[in-house]
């Protein structure tokens, strides 16, 4: 059983001291009578925020309380009064953010190479980075006893734990004293990565001195491949993503796959905000509300809103009544959610794993072409790292930039040996240095980077499925390859008649093919093993041609010709499987919500566009005795056809659930 409760708020307080009359209008009662009417079952609430101040009645650090904090106990107020409702409270606290640290402990702050802090003196913002390896880690300390022995605290949400290099006097004496190389920027982010490490191991087990069942969670914005190795310090993950935030409608499915594939507790996080964090008196459309929360439900997600509230002390009642409307439909999905696990047939590796992240807006954007092919395709699949288990997914997906050492190729090998089939592309496959392929399983031998570009592949046989056999523009350069003795070359390219250059260009774009010539491999096949020359999956993340995600969908279905789902609706519809194992059941989540282009900088939801008749196939492994749309508990026919259970879904309406009941 779970234990995150489903429906749960961010509740923002990042207050400035030219404020007057801070929670003057403040009143628990009404507080949580508005967050109990919303159908809220945890909210963070915050202890000090990013301009450093704190909002209890601090005995430690009285010289911190919010100057203007007219109600010394409103932090306190808020705890006891959401107990009393049986309604969680995480606390919130600031770790590398705190302004007035910043102003009267420069020599704390975080530097580059160049000894500057991450925002200058005169920015407004309190974005500059504190280094948690310098003393201010005591004061941390300090702070957090002095929460853990005033309240019961349900857990700890430490905001803005940042990886990233630093060049303070702590940091480059330890660096010094440790053999590492202060001018080579690569070593001081492998002692960032050390230290930042060691950093979250020393404040879990300093919280859990005091409070065992403390819940701890580190916040950057992004869960990467970096957690995996600190993932004991945390009691769950949460996936800070807000569309409109910079996040993009992008991120979160992508991170959410692979979040869930580290830890069986995995929180969403998106905003009530039209835009980012702080946007006050704004409403996010509610379409678009429950198209990222429910989003979150279908990939094995609990839900968090964020908010932030009012310097008065009070809620918006709109938001509320927003953020109702919204979760009252979650609790009644719940029960279809509850210990719920994704039913996968694919994984792609992670390149994540193999490059430095900082944060969500360095995200390896060849994640978010591959999760378009295949969710596009109705394809079940994760996202997975080198430590993850391949013998449990039948396909294995290494998208352009994975590079293979003697470990991972030995590991491919043995999955291969054993019935596992793999799709590789561009320059994954290679080894470390790029200068060859790590491994005879992609049926390729290197030459070089491809002469032309672009250049221009034609789909025969089974990879023309769907698509006229003759020649589609390639826009990213591929690589030169020759296949190998046992190989076969299923896709050539043909080429332009030139380059572009000013020598010689033809049109607005490109030349055309030139006829006379020859071309050259662009997709191999080698028994278990189909190769891409281009960068497909970054070319889908580029411009979308549906020729790209054609030729991945045809590959993939030479390799896995019965797929878990097969449907009929338009390539916009999400399409997960589920399972939970004590209620015997399978349970489908179709989503159709559309993103639209509607302004410069973001994209918008705003319409429910239904989808009707839709037709499924799916290939489970266990026999289903009933099919019935829930929560709705509407039994709808089915049929047995070739092993696969066949079955039309009369209406999706934003989302539907699809119940399984096995025999």
């Amino acid at each position: 059983m779970s234990h995150l409760p489903f429906r749960q708020i961010h509740l923002d307080f990042h207050t400035s001291e030219k404020i007057d009359g801070i929670a003057e209008d403040f009143d628990a009662v009404a507080f949580a009578d508005m967050v109990e009417a919303a159908r809220i079952n945890s909210i963070t609430c915050f202890s000090r925020c990013h301009h450093g101040w704190l909002y209890y009645d601090s005995k430690e650090h009285p010289e911190r309380i919010h100057p203007n904090l007219q109600n010394k106990h409103l932090f306190k107020e808020q705890v006891e009064e959401l107990h009393k409702r049986g309604i969680r409270v995480p606390v919130y606290t600031t770790i590398q953010w705190d302004q007035y640290t910043a102003e009267r402990h420069p020599e704390w702050l975080r530097l580059d190479s160049e000894a500057k802090p991450t925002a200058g003196a005169y920015d407004a913002t309190f974005r500059r980075d504190l280094c948690v390896n310098t003393p201010y880690r005591d004061f941390l300390k300090d702070h957090l006893k002095d929460i853990l022995t005033s309240f019961k605290a349900d857990g700890f949400f430490l905001d803005i734990v940042k990886t990233d290099e630093c060049s303070c006097h702590w940091c480059r004496t330890d660096m010094l004293e440790q053999g590492y190389d202060v001018t080579d920027r690569d070593q001081r982010l492998a002692f960032a990565t050390k230290m930042m490490a060691e950093f979250k191991k020393d404040i879990t087990d300093y919280i859990r001195s005091f409070q065992a069942d403390s819940e701890v969670f580190y916040n950057q914005g992004h869960i990467g491949t970096d957690t995996r190795e600190v993932l004991e310090y945390y009691n769950h993950l949460e996936v800070e993503s807000l569309p409109t935030g910079g996040w993009g409608y992008d991120h979160f499915p992508v991170i959410a796959r692979y979040a869930r594939s580290l830890h069986e507790d995995v929180l969403g996080m998106t905003g009530k905000f039209h835009t980012h964090w702080g946007d006050f008196h704004s409403y996010k459309n509610q379409a678009a509300l429950e198209f990222e929360c429910f989003h979150m439900l279908a990939l094995n997600g609990k839900c968090s809103i964020g908010d932030q509230m009012l310097p008065d002390g009070t809620l918006c009642p709109s938001t509320y009544q927003l953020i109702g409307n919204v979760y009252s439909q979650v609790e009644k999905k719940e029960p279809w959610c509850e210990g719920a696990k994704a039913i996968n047939e694919i994984a792609v590796l992670n390149p994540e794993e193999f490059r430095y992240v900082i944060d969500h807006r360095d995200q390896a954007k060849v994640l978010q072409g591959v999760a378009r092919v295949l969710v596009e395709g109705g394809f079940q699949f994760d996202i997975i790292d080198t430590l993850a288990c391949f013998d449990d997914y039948k396909l294995l997906i290494l998208p352009d930039e994975v590079p293979v050492d003697g470990k991972l190729a030995a590991l491919l090998e043995d999955y291969v040996a054993k019935g596992g089939r793999i799709i590789a592309s561009h320059r994954s496959g290679l080894n470390v240095e790029g200068s060859a392929f790590a491994t005879d399983l992609f049926g390729a031998k290197l030459v070089g980077d491809a002469p032309y570009s672009p250049d221009f592949i034609i789909p025969t046989g089974e990879m023309a499925h769907g698509l006229n056999s003759v020649e589609h523009a390639m826009y990213q350069r591929a690589l030169q390859v020759e296949p190998l003795a046992d190989a076969e070359v299923i896709c050539d390219t043909k080429v332009p008649y030139f380059n572009r250059t000013w020598e010689h260009y033809c049109s607005h774009m490109h030349a055309p093919v030139d006829k006379r010539k020859a071309g050259y491999p662009a997709v191999i096949a080698n028994g278990s093993a189909i190769y891409f020359a281009h960068p497909v999956f970054n070319q889908y993340t580029e411009s979308a041609p549906y020729w790209v995600k054609k030729l991945v969908h045809n590959a993939i279905n030479m390799l896995l010709p019965d797929a878990i789902v097969k449907h009929d609706g338009p390539s916009s519809l999400i399409c997960t499987v589920n399972e939970q194992q004590e209620a015997a059941r399978a349970v489908v989540h179709l989503l159709h919500y559309i993103p639209e282009s509607k302004c410069e900088n973001i994209l918008i939801v705003e319409d429910i566009i239904p989808l009707s008749n839709t037709k499924l196939s799916m290939k489970l492994e266990k026999p289903v005795s009933r099919v019935t749309c829930v929560p709705e508990l509407t039994e709808i026919p089915f049929e047995v056809v070739d092993g696969r259970i066949e079955f039309t879904v009369p209406t999706i309406k934003g989302h539907q659930m699809v119940e399984l009941q096995y025999r």
